[in-house]
């Protein structure tokens, strides 16, 4: 005997479609929920690894930075030490040139002339001092203007010893040193051998 549902088939039918729905939405919730903690616990293991790769890199830049100030340190002190040796150079290869300057001075010196001071900036000199007239200074002037190894007098200042007071006259004269290889290589002439150039005045 055959058997006959009297029950609505299409209701069930639509109850049935309804609850697979459900399901699938269900299990795509799920899927989603999980794929985005996944996700979430992926990204959250990046930043923690980048963190981790950024203090690393601090650490190591702080260091690099401590080794090159370091290193700007020895070359400032290389500067110096070169800077010193420079003019440790540059004095001893000018001994002999301040040598033969001091001796012409003493030889273009007229009697009566004495200096207080004397300045040198690079090849000009600068001198102070007093003389017991001023036509004296004008010897000094015209001997100098015939040395070979000094030239170009320029009297900057003079009083008259009636204005000093001291019985003497003050000045300030300037000059040039020539410096070329000869000057500097030859040594000063001999007071007891005769030289070619002439002999500085005397007043």
């Amino acid at each position: 005997m055959a058997r006959i549902n009297l029950l609505p088939w299409r209701e069930v039918e639509r109850q049935r479609r309804q609850r697979d729905f459900v399901t699938l939405i269900g299990i795509s919730v799920a899927a989603t929920i999980v794929i985005g903690i996944a996700v979430q616990i992926q990204f959250a293991h990046a930043i923690e690894a980048q963190t981790t790769r950024n203090n690393l890199l601090s650490k190591e830049i702080a260091q690099l930075e401590a080794k090159i100030k370091k290193i700007e340190e020895l070359e400032k002190r290389k500067q110096d030490l070169l800077a010193r040796m420079g003019i440790i150079q540059q004095l001893q290869e000018s001994r002999p040139t301040i040598v033969r300057l001091f001796d012409e001075l003493v030889r273009v010196m007229p009697e009566g002339v004495f200096l207080d001071s004397l300045k040198q900036t690079g090849g000009n000199l600068e001198v102070e001092g007093s003389a017991q007239s001023n036509a004296r200074v004008s010897t000094l002037m015209r001997n100098i203007e015939q040395s070979e190894w000094i030239e170009k007098p320029q009297l900057l200042l003079i009083e008259n010893k009636d204005k000093t007071g001291t019985g003497l006259s003050q000045f300030r004269m300037s000059f040039r040193q020539k410096l070329t290889e000869e000057a500097a290589n030859t040594p000063p002439p001999s007071k007891n051998k005769k030289t070619n150039r002439k002999r500085p005045q005397k007043n």
